[in-house]
């Protein structure tokens, strides 16, 4: 694709969570905890309110189509504050710091009072129906030219267990959200400009890991498009195709509208009850459906099954309107006869409807009410079919494409928090704020000062284990020792099946300091590591693993291990030292560093070759 041509214009907004201490609103703890260890459940119902404006905002009016009980699972590391009936605590002062420390690096300007603001969202993600959110700084650079607009400080949303179920372990962890320009022209530009936002975020070292602890959210438009926004993008190398995806969708919905004008195409304005039609029908959807209803598309014939995205076609996105009233999906012309409808039933259909060649068939089953919810949405997406490319909030769907969730927020849908103060940033405390060394530097230092391997050295900043090496490093450990122990042993443990986790930072730089002060050799590290892993203390370990052994009666065992293999050594000479390095470290089980052993050896051999 020539993106240039195509008129691709991409933003981001980059949702990190924060390693504080506790939550942003109370003094709960930040980590996530299995399902099974709930301790209590209760439910809610959520609605939209009226904003200042007097307005309901469009998406939470969406939303409120569906009405649902949402189910919540507390536990004992949960409070009153993430239930809705405690007023929240002020706004933690750890996490504010952290984003000031990113504002930084952005070279943003602080806001001078930081107001909390409750943002509506009523998809059962908070019990409050709201989710507070603060503007912290604005007016950031990035090294494409580009601009960060702004960066907020929010708490992060419960977490969906299944459809209507949360847990409340995750909600009210402090997360950063930064917000870019649309700066972006090419799907590489935004997978590189994301890249680097989260090396930056990581040099904070201050922020969670894995797998949910950040996540992407993209918009994107073309020329003649609109803007989308495709939400919860946890995986980076998936930007460029997510981005990719939504070019190809909204240039085949501009294709379909073209092709829509051409054909003067229409869309009834009310649904025909076909319930009759399908009593004895194959397919028990249909069959034991309370109501079915169904829609003329008139000229829509052969648009409706054309695909717009891998696995997404025109239908999906009807289909995606229709689910929003609570109906599993819907049934259309273009994929009928199938799913057990029989010719004869398409054919009958059509003439209930009056439907043409040219023309298209919609239907759903379901009870009265959410039938006809379904239906209208139907009809309320095929007419923009031939207007325009709606504005939308999207999900992206396994593999990069997307479907749709809900319109586009607008102003009515942010209001001021009552219950939680201002905070005041003084030129003395933005002054005090200090951008953190970036990991791309931090590589290169390590590989000026440390004289570590440039792929060692971005592994090893990249690393989670990188505060670990830090620390030994601190503690006089050899830099090579300490790289090598966090970033090859300890993974080689693991897949030997060692329960490495088990060991302790405090253990491993223990071990470590052992072979720093001579107490160990390095070769000993990984048996040490196990011993520990599997219960004994450090002192146990190096005391049955790497005993300490008097300098003389190592000299003797040298000698020794060469004069009963005298022969040996005759005939290769030199060449004898690698194998006999390995009786004699076998022998003395890990205690003695190896370079210093190889010396003795090596003069060993010189003096028995002489």
């Amino acid at each position: 694709m020539d993106f240039e041509e195509i008129g691709l214009v991409a933003g981001l907004e980059i949702h990190q969570q924060l390693d504080t201490a506790c939550k942003l609103f109370c003094g709960c703890p930040t980590r996530i905890r299995p399902v099974e260890e709930h301790n209590g459940e209760f439910y809610r119902y959520l609605r939209a309110t009226v904003s200042e404006m007097g307005t309901i905002d469009r998406a939470a009016e969406e939303e409120m189509k569906h009405i649902r009980r949402f189910r919540y699972l507390a536990y004992d590391s949960t409070c009153l504050v993430e239930n809705d009936d405690e007023p929240p605590l002020p706004l933690n002062g750890e996490a504010l710091e952290i984003a000031l420390q990113i504002s930084r690096s952005f070279g943003m300007t602080p806001i001078e009072q930081v107001h909390v603001m409750r943002k509506l969202v009523i998809d059962g993600s908070n019990t409050s129906g709201f989710q507070r959110t603060a503007l912290v700084a604005v007016g950031g650079v990035l090294p494409n030219g580009g601009r960060v607009e702004s960066i907020c400080l929010e708490e992060e949303a419960a977490q969906r267990v299944e459809d209507a179920c949360f847990s409340l372990d995750r909600l009210g962890i402090p997360l950063v959200e930064i917000t870019t320009s649309p700066c972006l022209y090419t799907p590489e530009a935004v997978q590189e400009t994301a890249a680097y936002i989260g090396m930056v975020l990581r040099s904070t070292g201050r922020v969670k890991r894995g797998i949910g602890t950040i996540r992407q959210d993209l918009n994107v438009s073309i020329r003649d498009g609109a803007r989308v926004e495709i939400k919860g993008v946890q995986e980076l190398d998936l930007l460029a195709e997510v981005v990719r995806r939504e070019v190809r969708r909204q240039q085949e919905l501009l294709a379909i509208r073209d092709e829509l004008r051409s054909r003067r195409a229409s869309v009834d304005e009310e649904p025909i009850e076909v319930t009759g039609l399908f009593r004895e029908s194959g397919s028990a959807i249909l069959k034991r459906a309370k109501v079915v209803l169904a829609v003329r598309l008139r000229g829509f014939a052969g648009l409706v099954g054309r695909e717009i995205q891998p696995g997404r076609r025109f239908g999906s996105e009807l289909s995606d309107y229709a689910k929003r009233c609570g109906v599993g999906g819907i049934f259309h012309t273009d994929e009928l006869p199938a799913y057990g409808v029989t010719t004869e039933e398409v054919q009958a259909l059509r003439a209930a409807v009056a439907a043409g060649e040219q023309d298209a068939v919609v239907i759903v089953a379901a009870d009265s009410t959410k039938a006809l919810c379904a239906i209208r949405q139907v009809i309320r997406r095929a007419r923009l079919a031939f207007e325009c490319v709606p504005e939308e909030t999207r999900r992206m769907l396994e593999g990069g494409s997307s479907a749709y969730m809900r319109p586009l927020p607008g102003a009515a849908r942010m209001y001021p928090e009552t219950d939680v103060l201002s905070v005041t940033i003084t030129p003395e405390r933005w002054a005090s704020v200090q951008a953190p060394e970036l990991l791309v530097d931090r590589a290169e230092r390590y590989v000026r000062e440390y004289a570590l391997s440039p792929a060692t050295a971005d592994q090893l900043v990249h690393s989670s284990m990188l505060p670990l090496f830090d620390r030994a490093v601190a503690a006089g450990v050899p830099p090579a020792l300490a790289a090598r122990t966090v970033l090859s042993t300890m993974k080689e443990l693991s897949r030997d099946g060692v329960a490495i986790e088990a060991v302790g930072e405090e253990q491993v730089l223990a071990v470590l300091a052992g072979v720093r002060d001579g107490r160990a050799a390095k070769e000993a590290v990984p048996d040490l590591l196990q011993a520990i892993a599997g219960g004994a203390t450090v002192e146990e370990a190096l005391a049955s693993l790497a005993p300490v052994v008097d300098p003389g009666d190592l000299r003797a065992l040298v000698e020794r291990v060469v004069q009963e293999r005298i022969s040996f050594v005759q005939e290769r000479k030199m060449g004898a030292l690698g194998p006999l390095m390995g009786v004699v470290m076998a022998e003395v089980r890990g205690s003695v560093d190896g370079k210093y052993l190889s010396e003795l050896l090596r003069k060993a051999l010189r003096e028995a070759l002489e």
